[in-house]
């Protein structure tokens, strides 16, 4: 490919690595190298991508941060467990586990402390040396993860809008998280205020009449405010906005703005992030989690589509959560009984070591973005001050995704932390 080459890499680790001698799967990575440095002795850079549920990056050359860091580095793009190449989980797969129980025992050994154990296994592998770590969201908790239980496989922590509550329950994440896609709502009826009657129409319209998406399931108010999300990244505002410019038909929603809200929507090549993303937020002290953002909502009628149409309040849309009316899509239908018992689940090991963070020595720079819609400045803020020696740089300069629209510059400025040149 032009500026660089790729090497396909498979490893064996152990789905539970505490019975190293059981049951085995397969994970993929994919090296890249600057063309003409394939045989340098460059030091591995390993990549752990946002999510959870979302396999790396699929590189076509030296495209934004991976510029910056092929300058330094040969870089490891890791496919997490049951993401992309790596044994992946979807309503194919998982119910050949089993009964529910069984699958929900399976999904059990896909967090963050499993993708660290799978890493370390596979640094092993590939060099004797202590390797450095980009994590991006949640693989800059993975990267947390990392630093509380295997701080010696590394070299040095990049961390970029990933830094999480240590001991946050999901509920509390999610009470900090309503009031902040409130505040993305209002910005995004300011920057365009024509939208608020053009929202109002569509979530009137699926009160009544929720509409049949292409993948069979169906268009409800809840759904249509789930098109939120995308008000977490720099442009998200924008494609929202111009998404909206193709909604009607006569009296009906549009077969163009159906299919575009559908591609959007659709959990089918990222099944495990419903599955997954509240269990992030469980460990030891923490309980079940339970449908956290689906109850946490209730403490927001703000957010109730029938009671913004009953006055003149605009209709906000959701953000970053999980649902249980997700799980209608024909893609995560055959998974919503594995889902209802992981949700129920109490008895999940810690993901972090406060005391072990407290006494890092591995050097650490992260970045929080103070204006992020998806992890919570004010946690990330608490846990910067709870790594010993971080190198912290706060910034509103960038949304969610800066690392990547940035060109490489937020890993160039990161990096010139981590190496005193800052």
């Amino acid at each position: 490919m032009p500026g660089v080459t790729l090497t396909d890499h498979f490893f064996s680790v152990p789905l539970d690595h505490d019975r190293p001698d059981g049951e085995h799967i397969t994970i993929y990575a994919r090296e890249v190298v600057a063309t003409g440095r394939e045989r340098d002795r460059l030091p591995w850079l390993l990549f752990l991508q946002g999510g959870p549920g979302l396999p790396a990056p699929r590189p076509v050359g030296r495209d934004s941060w991976l510029n910056r860091a092929l300058d330094d580095y040969r870089v490891l793009l890791l496919d997490q467990r049951g993401t992309g190449r790596s044994s992946p989980i979807t309503r194919q797969t998982l119910p050949a586990r089993g009964e529910p129980a069984a699958q929900a025992g399976y999904l059990a050994y896909f967090r963050a402390d499993a993708i660290v154990r799978d890493a370390e296994l596979i640094r092993r592998e590939l060099t004797d040396a202590p390797w450095s770590v980009l994590g991006q969201s949640f693989g800059g908790m993975c990267t947390v993860t990392y630093l509380s239980f295997a701080p010696e496989g590394l070299r040095e922590a990049i961390i970029t809008g990933g830094l999480p509550g240590l001991r946050a329950t999901a509920d509390e994440v999610y009470r900090a998280t309503y009031p902040r896609v409130r505040r993305k709502n209002t910005a995004y009826y300011h920057r365009y205020p024509q939208d608020a009657a053009s929202v109002r129409l569509v979530a009137a319209h699926l009160i009544e009449r929720p509409a049949p998406l292409p993948d069979g399931s169906l268009l409800t108010v809840e759904a249509f405010q789930s098109l939120g999300l995308m008000l977490g990244t720099s442009d998200g505002a924008d494609v929202l906005h111009y998404l909206l410019e193709d909604t009607w038909a006569g009296a009906e929603l549009s077969d163009g703005f159906l299919a575009s809200v559908a591609a959007f929507l659709s959990y089918t090549r990222l099944p495990l992030n419903p599955l997954m993303h509240e269990l992030t937020y469980a460990q030891r002290s923490t309980g079940a989690t339970n449908w956290a953002a689906q109850r946490v909502r209730g403490e927001f009628p703000r957010f109730d589509a029938r009671t913004a149409l009953a006055g003149d309040d605009p209709v906000l849309f959701t953000g970053e959560m999980t649902y249980p009316g997700h799980f209608d899509q024909p893609c995560l239908a055959p998974l919503r009984e594995p889902a209802e018992l992981l949700f129920a689940r109490e008895d999940w090991p810690d993901l972090y070591d406060p005391q072990r963070l407290a006494a890092n020595d591995v050097p650490v720079a992260a970045a929080v973005y103070l204006d992020d819609m998806y992890v919570d400045a004010a946690y990330s803020l608490q846990t910067a001050e709870t790594i010993r020696g971080l190198r912290l740089w706060a910034t509103n300069e960038y949304e969610h995704d800066g690392l990547r629209v940035s060109g490489g510059r937020v890993l160039d400025r990161l990096l010139r932390m981590l190496h005193n040149r800052i």
